[in-house]
């Protein structure tokens, strides 16, 4: 009965934290002791109650200062100079300015929502397809979450203990430019498109201002990161930086933002981190259920008495998590799957912070893979093309991203080169 409630709920629409709490609350209701409801609530409280998780909030207003600074537009003139010049100039710019966009936000849908608004009509009076502008933008904010800073990552590093976040920011750096590369390589190879204006057409910004408007938002994720790995601060000292940068560059140095829009953008900020630690401390609560029942404990040792090579199972976790990623959303799947998995992985002589950027880049593809990928309903929002002509052009790029991972999977070293290289 309680996975039929957790199912319906799904199909019905609930948020995924409701439907988790929903069944979770049926099956302590009808249970035998020691089960009661009372473990909901607190166990809720105990997945909340964590210092770090103040870096989740944090950043994200970060994120909401940096799009209210007006940044996207000086992000896109700053990718325009880099890459522009080139044929299909701005399919690569929106690939590019959304790796620039990902040292801001480090989330890849306030990427696919900045961005795409910007690009999609853009790229359409330049004569490309107005679904493949969509799908392109989709894809390339996946790129988001996973160069630091990321909020996936810094979830994933209080879930696994003994990984930290500034070894992960680390290793996410060469993954999430690996992905730009291929998809600017498959834009190259594939796309034909003789645009209407020339791509590094700087819309009246001349060369210099252009490359200034671009340094200042780049400083913060080196400023964030730097200040980690030097241990000057900790991940939640770092985001509240990241906030004090972000207000000074909006208020002071664009002007862009007024004390009466502060209001809103906190407002908005509270709204998605409420999103986000509702699904932690539902999840919280579900995995003490099935800690308390020894699931992964008898999972552990059935992967291990029947895969015998990590080949084989680094495969079954990229096949689970991208079967996982079409119906859950990536925090959910990440907080559920990671307790049981990173265990094996380990006993298996898997990198402890290879198979955290695996996890990550597999769950990242889930949003824009169909039917519930976020990044997919976003770009549709903007675009307003219809979710059949998006899924079409999308597949290509899925097919590129799935490349990557697999790549990443079976060299190690792509993930692990540059934490090596600093020391870590």
């Amino acid at each position: 009965m309680s996975y039929a409630i957790l199912l319906g709920g799904l199909l019905f629409g609930l948020p995924i934290a409701v439907s988790i709490l929903a069944a979770l609350l049926w099956f302590m209701a009808t249970g035998e002791p020691p089960y009661n409801i009372r473990i909901v609530a607190t166990e809720m409280f105990k997945g909340l109650n964590s210092f770090p998780l103040l870096a989740i909030p944090l950043f994200i207003l970060a994120g909401e200062l940096m799009n209210a600074s007006g940044i996207t537009h000086r992000i896109i003139a700053f990718a325009k100079i880099l890459v522009g010049r080139f044929p299909a100039g701005l399919a690569h710019v929106n690939i590019w300015a959304s790796v620039i966009f990902a040292g801001l936000s480090g989330s890849a849908v306030a990427d696919t929502s900045a961005i795409g608004r910007v690009f999609i009509p853009e790229m359409e009076k330049n004569g490309y397809d107005r679904a493949f502008a969509a799908a392109l933008t989709a894809a390339s904010s996946v790129i988001g979450p996973i160069i630091p800073p990321s909020i996936p990552v810094i979830i994933y590093a209080l879930i696994v203990s003994g990984v930290s976040v500034p070894v992960l920011f680390l290793a996410g750096v060469v993954p999430g430019l690996l992905l730009a590369l291929f998809l600017s390589a498959y834009v190259a190879l594939r796309v034909k498109v003789k645009e209407t204006s020339a791509g590094s057409k700087q819309d009246g910004t001349s060369t210099r201002d252009a490359l200034l408007g671009g340094v200042l938002p780049l400083l913060m994720p080196v400023f964030v990161v730097g200040s980690m790995l030097l241990g000057v601060v900790t991940p939640t000292e770092a985001a509240s930086f990241a906030v004090a940068y972000a207000l000074i560059l909006g208020l002071f140095v664009y002007r862009k933002i007024k004390p009466s829009m502060l209001p809103r953008l906190f407002a908005h900020a509270m709204r998605d981190s409420a999103v986000i630690l509702a699904i932690i401390a539902a999840v919280a609560a579900a995995n003490w259920l099935l800690t308390y029942n020894r699931v992964p404990n008898m999972l552990t040792d059935w992967v291990i008495g029947n895969v015998d090579s990590k080949t084989m199972f680094l495969l079954a976790v990229i096949v689970l998590f991208l079967f996982v990623g079409l119906f859950f959303e990536g925090i959910a799947a990440m907080l559920v799957l990671v307790p049981i998995l990173h265990p094996i992985a380990v006993s298996m002589g898997v990198d402890p912070v290879h198979f955290g950027i695996l996890v990550i880049f597999n769950l990242m593809i889930g949003l824009i893979t169909p039917p519930l990928g976020l990044c997919l309903f976003v770009a549709e929002g903007v675009a307003n093309v219809g979710m059949s002509r998006i899924v079409r052009q999308i597949m290509p790029f899925f097919f590129v991203e799935v490349l990557v991972l697999l790549i990443l999977t079976f060299v190690p070293a792509t993930v692990t080169w540059l934490p090596h290289a600093l020391g870590f």
